[in-house]
């Protein structure tokens, strides 16, 4: 049966010596992976279609078990200022990995579909990466069924106080309950309002956000060891991007 739908290429590699797999994620369908045949070739009318973060409209046979069959389809938006830049690739690359770990396919979810588009938009037109990777990365424990206590202190239920903020318990404790977790985040009461905004806000409301190296290191700990306790997923981008930052660092020493 044919299909047509419009999406964002999530992931593209290479299979053989001139075809590719690729998987694609729209507003429709959800996840589907393809076999596009010969988009390996410079001169296929496929290759330029199947690049990562293309967002295009895709014509395709759809298999009830295992791939579809890519036959043409028509740029929309090519993303090429993202692919064109080292740093914008491994961020947008991270949105991707991470959409593709955390969804099945044929998973239909348009509020998804939509935090997707909206970080890639947001991404191409000059907003912080990294404030993009911590907003991103607290909405999608939602869609992971891992989301953290930020409304209130997650061992007392209390709504005022200080808090900072406890892997094991699951989200925040105030001051009251510090001592049941010797090993908790203590982190500013910034980071704390940062975390709650970037958890719950819309997103079609950000405007432009700076942040302080400290706040930064604050929030990428937190939502790291969150990550690692109670997801389970490991991302070769987000090494990447860390491995980046590093590299970053020693050019400023120099």
């Amino acid at each position: 049966m044919i299909h047509k739908c419009e999406g964002y290429v999530v992931r593209s590699i290479k299979y053989g010596e001139t075809n590719k797999i690729i998987t694609i994620y729209s507003e429709q369908i959800g996840k589907v992976g393809l076999m596009a045949r010969g988009a390996n070739k410079p001169i296929s009318r496929l290759s330029s279609l199947t690049q990562l973060f293309t967002y295009g409209s895709f014509l395709f046979h759809r298999s009830s078990k295992g791939l579809g069959t890519l036959e043409q389809g028509e740029i929309v938006h090519s993303m090429r200022d993202i692919r064109e830049d080292l740093f914008l690739t491994a961020y947008a690359s991270f949105f991707a990995e991470l959409l593709d770990k955390a969804t099945e396919s044929n998973e239909v979810n348009r509020h998804l579909f939509h935090l997707f588009h909206s970080v890639l938009t947001y991404l191409n037109e000059g907003i912080d990466e990294e404030v993009l990777m911590f907003i991103y990365e607290m909405k999608m424990l939602y869609f992971l069924g891992q989301a953290p206590q930020l409304s209130c202190c997650a061992n007392c239920g209390e709504k005022e106080g200080d808090y900072h903020f406890s892997i094991r318990e699951g989200g925040l404790i105030c001051h009251r309950c510090y001592d049941i977790d010797p090993y908790r985040f203590k982190i500013s009461q910034k980071t704390v309002q940062l975390l709650r905004l970037f958890f719950f806000m819309d997103l079609a409301r950000l405007g432009k956000v700076s942040l302080k190296v400290e706040t930064k290191k604050e929030l990428n700990n937190v939502i790291d060891e969150y990550y690692n306790e109670y997801t389970g997923i490991y991302l070769k981008s987000k090494q990447f991007i860390k491995q980046m930052e590093k590299m970053q660092g020693y050019m400023k020493e120099d």
